[in-house]
């Protein structure tokens, strides 16, 4: 498609959009009495106004149930996690048995490195990207010391080619082969917050599994975002937040993947709570462990019932609308914003650098060379709620559910006016 940076154009784009009745299911924040531009969903996404609607029914079992709320609620809590398994499991590619929902993103990889980061003394190394997120190195860092290891040889680091914005999948193969039977764990960010690339999860997992490592994956910035097909692709593990591009609500509870060859064991290392049990045996208080055959015998605690109910009001969003349809949409109105920006580049001094390569999901993180955090701030009080990462990246992320076409317009209008007033200061 040839696109125009004019305003007409942008409407006629949205007119065609099968996607834009549903920017009425989401609650937008107010600057200047206007909706924002919303670019944020990669940190924190929008809430639904159906999520109240869930929220309320827990709150009306609760006030009339109390305990019985467990087993007499019209989704009685004690099973209510459940509800989620199917949805989950299309969009990260999964059998719903391999989906369980539970804590938070970085205590699961906790959870989940006691399974599979079985370390000896000859296969001990962990494989992670240069600069993943801090969370995910002090989590690998603690696991590796606990096993007695030194962070500074357990842990390597796969880096970009100097000059370069992204990680070659080449590269990232080349160190799975060069360390090989020292090789203990792969667990990558399957697209990473700071440049926003996709990583080939695929030829990935096959690689790290070709050398006999486990494969797991932080999928915090993937899920709901990019296409995933993680029992195809044979992943050991993975994890990931749900209030990013899922849009449950702020820190709330993490899903998880275990690929089903590592299910209905109870030999594999773990650590166990009684919620993990088989629901028939729960209530014998029994002194043994019995797992559950699915990923629920990773759970340790009964589920935060009022955190997983947003969770279920996004999901249905997702059931009626499916991953294939957001990823259409995605991919058009990110081409859309790149266009805009490349033509408002065009007229003023300062230039843009996309560092985002073309293996992307949602997100743009774009280097405003000879711009400071002024112009994010001009933006911020113009409506544009936008993400500012030292020194001068600005990271854009314009989720297919609620922006609009006339928004990635509108927002190329400030990002000039906010340039223009800079310079001429």
């Amino acid at each position: 498609m040839i696109f125009q940076n004019s305003l007409k154009f942008a409407k006629q784009l949205d007119a065609e959009d099968k996607l834009s009745k549903y920017r009425q299911e989401f609650h937008y924040p107010q600057v200047n009495r206007k909706d924002v531009i919303y670019f944020t969903g990669n940190s924190l996404g929008l809430q639904p106004k159906r999520t109240q609607k869930f929220v309320d029914e827990v709150m009306k079992d609760w006030r009339e149930l109390a305990v019985e709320g467990h087993f007499y609620a019209e989704k009685p809590w004690w099973e209510y996690h459940e509800l989620l398994a199917e949805g989950l499991g299309k969009v990260v590619g999964a059998n719903a048995k391999e989906i369980s929902v539970m804590n938070t993103l970085t205590v699961n990889l906790h959870l989940l490195m006691i399974s599979f980061y079985r370390p000896d003394q000859k296969r001990y190394k962990i494989i992670c990207e240069e600069k993943a997120f801090p969370s995910d190195q002090y989590m690998l860092q603690s696991q590796v010391k606990f096993h007695g290891f030194d962070p500074s040889d357990a842990i390597v680091e796969v880096k970009k080619r100097e000059g370069e914005h992204a990680w070659r999948t080449e590269d990232i193969i080349e160190k799975i082969e060069e360390i090989g039977e020292e090789l203990a764990l792969v667990l990558l960010g399957g697209v990473n917050y700071y440049n926003g690339q996709v990583l080939d999860m695929k030829a990935i997992t096959s690689a790290g599994k070709s050398v006999g490592a486990f494969v797991g994956w932080d999928l915090a910035h993937a899920v709901g975002n990019v296409s995933l097909k993680l029992h195809d692709w044979d992943a050991d593990f993975a994890a990931w937040c749900s209030y990013k591009y899922m849009n449950s609500g702020p820190g709330n509870a993490s899903g998880i993947f275990v690929h089903e060859r590592h299910l209905d064991k109870k030999d594999i290392p773990r650590f166990e709570g009684w919620w993990g049990t088989k629901k028939e045996t729960r209530f014998l208080m029994q002194p043994e462990f019995d797992p559950i055959e699915t990923a629920d015998a990773w759970q340790l605690s009964n589920p935060p019932i009022l955190s997983i109910a947003p969770y279920l009001a996004s999901l249905e969003l997702f059931d009626e609308v499916g991953m294939d349809t957001l990823i259409e949409k995605q991919r058009k109105i990110v081409s859309y914003l790149e266009f805009v920006l490349h033509e408002i580049d065009k007229e003023v001094d300062s230039s843009f650098e996309i560092i985002t390569p073309k293996e992307r999901g949602c997100q743009l993180s774009v280097f405003l060379h000879g711009e400071g955090k002024s112009l994010f701030d001009y933006l911020m009080k113009n409506g544009v709620i936008t993400d500012w990462r030292e020194p001068n990246v600005i990271r854009l992320a314009p989720a297919p559910f609620y922006c609009s076409f006339e928004d990635m317009y509108n927002f190329g209008q400030l990002l000039k006016k906010g340039i223009l007033l800079n310079q001429n200061g």
